[in-house]
């Protein structure tokens, strides 16, 4: 089998110049400068999956978030890019904080957007705000027309994170985002620059007004958005919950593991200092993890009334065995113990959330705790140190609060809007 040859482009692309015989150029006549180059893929370098957050954003790929609207996803994506900023994201980033280019169309900078990332820790001095300039003023990026000189500028600085809120705002508005066709000509170029450079592209959808557990039938427009992405991480409000928390989950994953733990985060409101005087802006806060999934959530909207029934009986029949076991078991002895009381372990799981019970991991090797908890409805629950530890189990997480605030204003390049 032939080595790599010398000469190739970043990340195996194939090159475009033949060296000896490993390239073959076709045959016939050029059509509009177009010819097609064969590149045998012995001379393709073959490499591991590289992750921008361990086995759930790879990097050199699109990565997307959809949702309901008022359910925390452009706080989550605050979040992201704060944990990139600031390094401590788990992944091949973790330990060197690292520039985020941060594409939102809806919101202010000003007054929201710039205020969330700061409440959210992030170091505004790496988060860049994008515009394009031409000769009438300053435009909004647009794809896919933009692609080669965004992934020049995202070379130039090093930048990890393409964060785009949302992802649809980024589409030439002459592209009808409803069919598969058309949506990909704007994506593909998306995530050819995303390869070449590593750079992760994560960007935010929303879900249709669609009855259905499966996230990915529930996407906004055609389903390239989808198809071309290689994760999607689904998030939704759990009305069962009584913290009103909201779980992520990952509904695709092309390059990696699929049954990875989905996570529960809280948002609540806090005070940032301005020049003009307090700001208040949402937070996310990740919580530990969810024994209930998006799916599971979604799912609950076919559910009847007996079926709330079940639950509410068997959250009922939950706390009293935890009391009876000084207020905690391991996971397994509850699925037991529930399966000879008559429930079953999707009941079960619905039932957890209701009764606040919460899941930790003790012992060595560690296991599954679920524990009684007694919370305070005005705060958000959960520690900072319980969070981390459920983000990653083979990578440190350094979730931490910021020692310090960032300073700096609010946007980059042109006045903010």
């Amino acid at each position: 089998m032939h080595g790599p040859a010398a000469g190739h482009g970043p990340d195996g692309e194939p090159v475009h110049e033949p060296a000896s015989t490993d390239q073959v150029e076709s045959g016939g006549n050029a059509e509009h400068g177009r010819t097609i180059l064969l590149t045998p893929a012995s001379q393709i370098r073959m490499r591991p999956v590289s992750w921008t957050w361990t086995n759930r954003i790879p990097s050199g790929a699109l990565t997307v978030i959809p949702g309901r609207e008022g359910i925390g996803k452009s706080l989550t994506l605050a979040w992201l890019t704060a944990q990139i900023t600031r390094g401590v994201l788990p992944g091949r980033h973790h330990g060197t904080p690292r520039p985020v280019i941060y594409a939102a169309t809806e919101d202010s900078w000003s007054q929201t957007i710039g205020p969330r990332l700061f409440a959210a820790g992030a170091d505004l001095d790496m988060v860049y705000r994008v515009d394009v300039q031409h000769d009438g003023g300053f435009d909004a990026l647009t794809l896919p027309r933009d692609c080669s000189a965004l992934g020049r500028e995202i070379t130039r600085l090093g930048v990890a994170l393409l964060a785009a809120d949302p992802l649809l705002s980024l589409i030439h508005a002459g592209i009808d985002t409803h069919r598969d066709r058309d949506l990909r000509t704007a994506l593909e170029p998306l995530v050819n620059m995303a390869d070449r450079t590593g750079c992760a592209v994560v960007g935010l959808a929303h879900f249709n007004k669609s009855a259905s557990p499966d996230a990915l039938n529930l996407i906004t427009g055609s389903r390239a958005f989808s198809a071309v992405a290689r994760a999607v991480i689904a998030i939704a409000r759990d009305d069962e919950a009584g913290d009103g928390s909201c779980v992520m989950s990952q509904a695709k994953n092309n390059l990696g593991p699929l049954d990875l733990p989905s996570l529960r985060y809280v948002v609540e409101s806090v005070e940032i200092p301005t020049d003009e005087g307090p700001a208040y802006v949402g937070k996310l806060t990740i919580t530990g993890e969810s024994d209930r999934s998006v799916s599971d959530i979604l799912g609950d909207g076919a559910s009847d009334g007996e079926n709330r029934a079940e639950r509410d009986e068997c959250a009922d029949w939950l706390k009293s065995y935890l009391i009876s076991q000084g207020g905690e078991a391991a996971r397994e002895d509850v699925l037991k113990a529930a399966r000879a009381a008559g429930f079953a372990e999707a009941t079960l799981k619905r039932a957890r959330t209701r009764a606040r019970v919460t899941t930790t991991r003790a012992g060595f090797p560690s296991r599954s705790l679920w524990q009684m908890t007694v919370r305070d409805d005005r705060s958000p629950v959960g520690s900072q140190s319980a969070q981390s530890a459920h983000l990653t189990e083979a990578e440190p997480t350094g979730l931490t609060e910021p020692t310090g605030a960032p300073t700096g204003r609010f946007g980059h390049g042109p006045s903010p809007r």
